[in-house]
């Protein structure tokens, strides 16, 4: 390697070559012959390419890691609400769980952004309406429209977190596919947090119970409590001040998952017909059918948006015009289902919620599976398949405020 570098010195292209073939090598070499070399323009430009991203841990300016702690404890306190107020937690968290972690990522990102004080105010007053709304609607465990509304919310206040991730670029089709991006790496980082927390709670509690403490309660309560919370908000704030740490596993875990998921997926769908199961007669295996769809059409959006910002192999392509393809087949079989329960049993808000649902997701999948044909075709490029993502967004936002907002008053609260 040493010598290749010196050899080709001037040879930017047999340089890249060298570098692609075996990039820790090459950094290695390289680092190893600049003293000798500096002062050549092309020695020196590879010396700044190789060096401009610290590989160290950043963690970011003083008030940035204040805010992130802050928020934190705030999170953890306002999750302890039902204890510190004698609230049911039955009421308290399916209602607010989404405003213990939303609201501090949508004002760390306002801060980061600078957000004119019009577009906090609308995104804190949606909130706050919100907030009001849910813990106003009647307290009733057998209300299909109030888990609905409490179920659809969370996404309601996602929606305000991504008009917060893209300040002033809202329009920008490209900054809502980077929200997506966003998402996956977020999810890794939780993931990854979630991991080291579960490890650090089994060696804390062994150790304490080795000198005969029993803090099993106590920890659950508080270190689990304000740690879960936390998560999200941690991870936020190491993507966002460490970006290398995950830009490089993110796109690894879309690649590898996608052609995992499409042949369990294949393989799923024939066990269903082996094992007589079917969405038709059975509710709870038509729920797991639908969160299966929500999950694979998830990991579709995820892969297409960590490519949209490098080359992706016609492979790779094919796997996820299969996958989108196999998954319109699991959402038409899902379609089916529900239509035929309508037509059995009538329209009950769940019912009616999911069909609208499903209906939605049909149109959007059958959307990104033509521009991924497209690509394949090369009457496209693989951005166009993220613009026909993120441009379709707004349609679930308008059916999410009709489940929270219109629902309850449409089936009388029922």
């Amino acid at each position: 390697m040493k010598e290749e570098i010196l050899t080709h010195l001037n040879d930017p292209r047999h340089l890249e070559k060298l570098y692609r073939t075996n990039k820790a090598g090459f950094k290695q070499e390289f680092s190893g012959l600049y003293p000798q070399l500096s002062g050549n323009t092309l020695a020196d430009f590879w010396h700044e390419r190789l060096t401009y991203e610290s590989e160290a841990i950043s963690w970011g300016s003083r008030k940035e890691f204040l805010f992130v702690v802050l928020a934190s404890l705030l999170a953890g306190v306002l999750a302890k609400i039902p204890n510190i107020f004698n609230i049911t937690e039955e009421f308290f968290y399916p209602r607010n769980i989404g405003f213990l972690v939303f609201p501090f990522l949508a004002a760390y990102f306002a801060w980061k952004n600078h957000l004119s004080g019009k577009k906090i105010m609308f995104v804190f007053g949606v909130m706050a309406v919100c907030l009001v709304y849910i813990n106003s609607l009647p307290n009733s465990t057998t209300s299909d429209t109030l888990i609905l509304a409490c179920i659809h919310l969370p996404l309601l206040l996602w929606v305000m977190l991504g008009v917060s991730f893209t300040g002033q670029s809202l329009r920008d089709y490209s900054k809502r596919l980077e929200y997506l991006r966003f998402n996956g790496d977020l999810a890794v980082m939780s993931a990854m947090l979630v991991i080291a927390g579960v490890m650090m709670t089994g060696i804390t509690l062994g150790l304490f119970e080795l000198i005969g403490l029993k803090i099993e309660k106590f920890y659950t309560e508080y270190v689990v409590v304000f740690g879960a919370v936390a998560v999200p908000i941690v991870a936020t704030y190491l993507t966002q001040t460490n970006p290398q740490l995950v830009n490089k596993v993110s796109p690894v875990i879309a690649k590898i998952f996608s052609p995992l998921v499409l042949v369990m997926l294949i393989i799923y769908l024939g066990a269903i017909i082996y094992s007589g199961k079917d969405p038709y007669n059975d509710r709870e295996f038509l729920m797991l059918f639908n969160v299966l769809l929500i999950g694979v059409m998830a990991l579709i959006f995820f892969s297409v948006a960590e490519t949209s910002a490098q080359e992706k192999s016609t492979w790779g392509i094919w796997v996820l015009l299969l996958l989108s393809s196999v998954t319109v087949v699991v959402n038409g079989i899902a379609l089916s289902a529900i239509s035929f329960r309508i037509s059995e049993w009538g329209i009950t808000p769940n019912r009616v919620a999911v069909m609208g649902a499903n209906v939605l997701m049909l149109v959007h999948l059958l959307l990104v599976t033509v521009m991924l044909f497209k690509t394949i075709t090369r009457k496209a490029a693989i951005n166009q398949v993220g613009k026909a993502i993120v441009l379709y967004l707004p349609v679930y936002f308008v059916w999410t405020i009709i489940v929270v907002f219109l629902f309850p008053l449409f089936f009388g609260f029922k």
